[in-house]
């Protein structure tokens, strides 16, 4: 199904030429063009990491352009389907500007930064169809709240049937353009947008490894069968993953909210899907169980092969409070950075991850603590 040309020629064109926005400019050069003149290895030798980044770098203030880089970010600004807070779409373009604020030296990771990391281009024409989709979904979720006359249902009926048809779109974009990425041998990570956004990249894994697991960093399980009539809603990423076969094993971690059908819906697929609820996680810390041992615990749960989905919610709020569904409770930071770094200590592969829900608001504060996350996700990544 076409995007609307009214609201997104770009994308229609680019799947009339069978290919993907930017196509003319797959590497972002043409946005860098000062930067082509120079191999990466000239670019490192010549960059100074203790400097501020220049305005016309890429993410981090780093010279690389995505050809370049080992690490590509795919931005997804999408969040038609959001349900409490909103925001989020613009999450990539802020944590970009909130990057440069973000020391290049990473005590765990001190080579990452020559590794390259570059954003790819944020792709405005799904912004503006995010947009205007969103208003449509409130409609839908107007009727479906306070109901309406026939000739609102129909109305509401007709908006959630184009709405479900439009992200299958965009899952397929997504599947596309991260599959476009890891063919050209990259490092892969995705930032959006809300948690609906990864499904397409969830299945450009299932196509390259026979089996993974997904390390599901939340405060919701997100396992709600279509959340309000949506196939696609940001509340349904998980029960959308589940029918991917080569996804063997589902741990969700930092559980807060969750409803009878989710509950039921893990009860049914228990034997791939584990749950670490915060306040276990809390009431074991009390009773004298190290951290370090219930991370062990979660990772033991993992193949070896890993994809981390983490929902900035996952974070206590006081690191996000622009999220759009903030919940009490909640990992630390460093928690969050510790469990990261000792699954990848523990000899698994990190084979991707997207970055969802990160909100601004009046100030920095939600894409600074993306941002720097961003980072660690990035290093975690990058050990091979």
């Amino acid at each position: 199904m076409a995007w609307p040309e009214a609201v997104c020629p770009t994308l229609v064109a680019a799947r009339t030429r069978g290919s993907f926005p930017y196509a003319n400019d797959p590497t972002g050069y043409l946005r860098r063009s000062s930067q082509r003149t120079m191999s990466k290895a000239s670019k490192i030798k010549s960059f100074d990491p203790n400097s501020p980044g220049s305005p016309n770098a890429d993410i981090y203030g780093l010279p690389f352009t995505t050809a370049e880089a080992d690490i590509v970010l795919v931005p997804v600004p999408w969040e038609v389907t959001t349900s409490y807070g909103g925001g989020t779409s613009h999450g990539p373009q802020a944590i970009f500007d909130a990057s440069f604020q973000v020391d290049l030296f990473h005590p765990e990771f001190p080579e990452l930064w020559k590794r390259g990391i570059a954003m790819d281009e944020i792709p405005q024409a799904l912004l503006e169809q995010s947009k205007a989709l969103k208003k449509e979904a409130q409609q839908v979720m107007e009727v479906l709240m306070e109901g309406g006359d026939a000739k609102k249902r129909a109305k509401a009926k007709k908006a959630l049937d184009r709405i479900n048809a439009e992200c299958a779109v965009l899952n397929d974009w997504v599947q596309q353009r991260t599959t476009y990425w890891m063919d050209q041998g990259k490092l892969v990570g995705l930032v959006g947008g809300d948690h609906s956004t990864p499904l397409g990249f969830f299945r450009a894994q299932a196509a390259r490894h026979k089996e993974f697991g997904i390390l599901h960093i939340d405060a919701h399980l997100d396992l709600r069968v279509a959340y309000e009539g949506f196939t696609y809603s940001h509340a349904s990423i998980m029960y959308n993953a589940l029918p991917i076969k080569q996804l063997t094993k589902l741990v969700s971690v930092g559980i807060r909210d969750f409803c009878e059908q989710e509950n039921d819906v893990f009860l049914k697929n228990k034997e791939r899907v584990r749950i670490v609820r915060s306040a276990d996680v809390r009431r074991q810390q009390y009773e004298g169980i190290t951290w370090r041992e219930q991370c062990d615990a979660i990772i033991a749960s993992l193949p070896q092969k890993v994809h981390v989905s983490f929902d900035i919610d996952g974070l206590d709020p006081t690191l996000c409070p622009n999220t759009g569904t903030p919940v009490p409770g909640g990992f630390q930071y460093e928690e969050a950075t510790y469990l990261l770094s000792r699954l990848v200590r523990s000899g698994r592969t990190i084979i991707g991850f997207d970055l969802v829900e990160v909100a601004p608001g009046k100030d920095e504060w939600d894409a600074n603590v993306g941002a720097r996350l961003l980072f660690h996700l990035c290093g975690v990544m990058a050990v091979r």
